[in-house]
This record gives C-alpha cells, structure tokens and sequence, in this order.
C-alpha cells in the first residue's frame, strides 16, 4: 500500500533539519554496492600506480543509527457524505479516510541502548464529489440525464513523507528535553532580525 523507499524520505528529512546542519547521515542502505565500488578503485589503482598507489580516504563511521519503518497503513478508517436532490437535479460529496503510521529509534551504536523513539501518523484523504441532472423535456415524452463527477486522492507517497518529516521532529525535540543535544544559541544577527520582526508585529 505505500512506497518501499521510505528510507530515502528519512535521509532527506536528516539533510534538511536545522538547514542542513544538524545531521550528517551515511550510506548504509547500499553499503554493499560502496564498498564494491571502493574495492573496485583500490585495485585499478594498485594495478596502474603499483604499491605507491594513493589511499582511499577512511569511510565516515556513525556514532548513532535510525532504525523503524512505516509500522501500519490502515485503509477506511473513516467516510461519509452529504447531498441533496431537487426536481431531479442532486449533488452529493463523499470523503474516506486512511492512515499510515511510522516510526523511528535512535539507537547508540557503541552501546545498543534505544536512546528515543518517536511516532507519527497521517491521515489520508480522498474525496468524490459528484453532481446529476434527470429531466423529462416534450411533454415528458423524452428524458435528459446528465452526471459529472471528480475524485481526488491523496497520494500515500506524500504522506509516508510527511509523517516521516514530523517523526523526525519529534525526535529532534524530544533529544533536547533529554538534554542528548541542544539548539545553538543564535548569533546577534539573528537576534537582531528576531527584534526587528518583533517590532513590525
């Protein structure tokens, strides 16, 4: 029911937290393919520059690793509807709603202990909206009917990814509350902008 790279949304998500400062993620999802393309190199060097070859820089390792994964999809959590009919002209609106469920571990590598957890659903939308028109022309002899009608969905995908943006900010607040990090104190500039908007409001 949902995609099977949410882990590419996870990445992007650590990227652009705190502007791209506050995470450093690593390839692990195609680690096999890193390292047979580093093997690759090292033994093209040594074949064409022999024993002086140059060295590969050393791979970055992590201190910490995420783990978890979309946990649920589930499908007609809610529906319903309204419309009405009038000498044979009627419009009616139907709604159903899903929900996809993720969640994320911060886990210590050097020790294996869970750190944090953190949790978040979306909720799903599709709506159906449809109109009708049924009316009897030349002396009721002949009959003209007319439908319309539109479906939206909201795509999983879009929300697999917003619900694994807002796990990701809940972990990031709840690392503060337990004091494993902390934001960095704004520069006089910034407070300066801070002020000045403060002022405008």
């Amino acid at each position: 029911a949902v995609t099977q790279g949410a882990e590419v949304f996870l990445i992007k998500a650590l990227q652009d937290a705190g502007g791209g400062k506050w995470f450093q993620p690593v390839e692990r999802v195609g680690l096999d393919d890193l390292i047979k393309e580093r093997q690759l190199i090292r033994n093209q060097r040594e074949t064409y520059e022999g024993q002086n070859a140059k060295q590969l820089a050393p791979m970055l390792v992590a201190g910490i690793m995420l783990q978890g994964g979309v946990v649920g999809y589930d499908s007609n959590v809610g529906q319903g509807g309204i419309g009405a009919r009038f000498l044979g002209i009627d419009g009616n609106t139907q709604y159903r709603t899903d929900e996809v469920s993720v969640i994320i571990r911060l886990v210590s590598v050097h020790t294996g202990e869970v750190l944090l957890s953190s949790g978040a659903s979306k909720t799903i939308y599709s709506v159906n909206t449809s109109a009708n028109v049924l009316k009897f022309i030349d002396a009721g002899t002949k009959a003209l009917e007319f439908e319309a009608g539109a479906t939206i969905n909201e795509p999983t995908t879009y929300a697999v990814r917003i619900a694994i943006e807002a796990a990701v900010v809940d972990l990031v607040k709840q690392g503060v509350n337990k004091k494993l990090w902390e934001y960095a104190p704004l520069s006089e500039e910034e407070l300066a902008k801070q002020a000045n908007r403060k002022k405008a409001n």
